[in-house]
């Protein structure tokens, strides 16, 4: 049996076409999971009928909260969890529970693809970021047989191997990814597992969402053992090649180099922020409004 679970948070204009996605891709046994704290999402889940559809509403105090409320009342062997603004592509959810025929695996991560056109700065850095950055990433790391980090956007792991997150996590795939590895089991990546996701359209929202991602890495030890070096930017900065290698026009070329200042301001401000002046959990999640 496998369980999806969806978390979501004011996106009622995306869940219908999240869960009419997944909902083809479950056997009978299945079920899927949509956690939501507000109103507006929670009227258009009730609007499916279908019995494999679990609602479970959270008290809206952060996603972490939200996942161990679920992680104590799922049913599945395979939990497959995703986001209600992002959509799987057809037979993803198949392809991501392949890998567990080996026991040695404990998850398995799948491959975000930018709906964002790269004719505007903000959405090639979305395509730069997920095609030279985390695809090839992973893949070298899958190559070298080395830790891999899951994406939340779409990863499953084996139940029971996670029981609780710490509350105040900004990077839940993270904390996640190194409980499942300090349990010696391997997090493999699956490229052809694909999910579709819309990146932030304007600065501040990239800085909310990336603050959120990359500074939660460096939060991690505060909840979680890392027992493999969490990301920084100096580990960035290695790989810095992939980057430059991507661009084609003299245009892209030019966003390039400002996506690399931008991502060292960025640092800058993850430092400032989190290491320094040590900013609580909701000062720093944010909602991102233009990725809805």
């Amino acid at each position: 049996m496998k369980s999806v679970i969806i978390t979501a948070y004011r996106e009622e204009r995306t869940i219908g076409k999240a869960i009419e996605q997944i909902l083809p891709q479950l056997e009978k046994k299945d079920e899927l999971i949509v956690t939501a704290p507000d109103r507006e999402t929670i009227e258009v889940v009730q609007r499916y009928k279908d019995k494999r559809i679990r609602f479970i509403q959270d008290e809206g105090k952060g996603k972490p909260l939200a996942l161990n409320k679920v992680l104590n009342i799922v049913k599945g062997k395979i939990l497959i969890f995703t986001d209600g603004d992002v959509f799987i592509e057809e037979d993803a959810i198949e392809r991501i529970c392949k890998p567990f025929e080996n026991k040695k695996i404990g998850a398995a991560t799948g491959r975000p693809i930018s709906m964002n056109g790269k004719q505007s700065m903000l959405g090639y850095w979305s395509n730069l970021l997920t095609d030279a950055g985390a695809h090839k990433f992973r893949l070298s790391k899958r190559k070298k047989g080395k830790f891999i980090m899951v994406s939340g956007y779409l990863f499953a792991m084996r139940k029971g191997l996670v029981e609780e997150i710490p509350e105040n996590t900004l990077s839940d795939d993270a904390a996640i990814s190194h409980i499942i590895y300090n349990k010696r089991y391997e997090i493999v990546y699956v490229p052809s597992a694909k999910v579709y996701v819309k990146y932030p359209d304007n600065f501040n929202d990239w800085i909310k969402q990336k603050l959120r991602s990359a500074g939660g890495y460096s939060q991690l030890k505060k909840g979680v053992k890392a027992k493999e070096s969490s990301r920084n930017f100096l580990k960035e900065g290695i790989h810095i090649h992939w980057a430059l290698s991507y661009p084609r026009t003299i245009k892209e070329y030019v966003w390039t180099l400002i996506l690399v200042l931008a991502r060292i301001y960025l640092w800058w401000i993850i430092i400032w922020n989190i290491k320094l002046k040590k900013k609580e959990f909701n000062k720093i999640w944010l909602r991102v409004e233009s990725t809805k």
